[in-house]
């Protein structure tokens, strides 16, 4: 095949686990002929990479080759940027964080709770405001419920209570 003629491809390196050898991903899309709605196509190349530089979250240029083995038909070109990618492993953050942890003192609680004593304080003198109020709506509920009832079996005990109050 002419050099000319043959495809180039740019993608994300998706995968550099074997020797020589990285998986490019590209992703593109193709419009739905019925629907006219855009559907994602993702298509996965296997690139020969002689010098193993490609890293994972790469951005890379390949061309199509001669087959270099059953399922490489790829070359890399050129890597176009690399990702900027931390050099701590996930164990190490969990470490730092149950440390974090353990360092950290409860300041606030401590303070709202004394916060929460002064409150406590003032509050006696509400105490008997706050049990009348509860005796109020101990009786609405109590009438709310007997509505209720009185719609479920098709009773009018309304005007019943209120010949008996009078």
């Amino acid at each position: 095949m002419a050099k000319s003629m043959r495809k180039v491809r740019t993608g994300s390196v998706v995968r550099v686990a074997m020797d020589r050898t990285a998986v490019v991903e590209m992703v593109w899309k193709q419009r739905n002929r019925l629907y006219r709605k855009q559907v994602r196509r993702l298509t996965r190349f296997v690139v020969h990479d002689p010098d193993s530089q490609c890293q994972l979250g790469d951005v890379v240029r390949i061309q199509e080759t001669r087959p270099i083995s059953k399922t490489k038909h790829w070359r890399l070109l050129e890597i176009l940027t690399r990702r900027q990618v931390a050099d701590i492993r996930p164990t190490e953050l969990e470490a730092d964080a149950e440390a974090y942890v353990v360092e950290e003192e409860p300041t606030d609680i401590q303070e709202g709770s004394l916060d929460q004593m002064d409150d406590d304080q003032a509050g006696e003198d509400q105490t008997s405001e706050d049990q009348t109020d509860e005796a109020q709506t101990d009786e609405d509920e109590a009438t709310v419920d007997q509505a209720h009832q009185d719609e479920v079996t098709g009773e009018d005990t309304t005007s019943e209570q209120q010949e008996t109050e009078q």
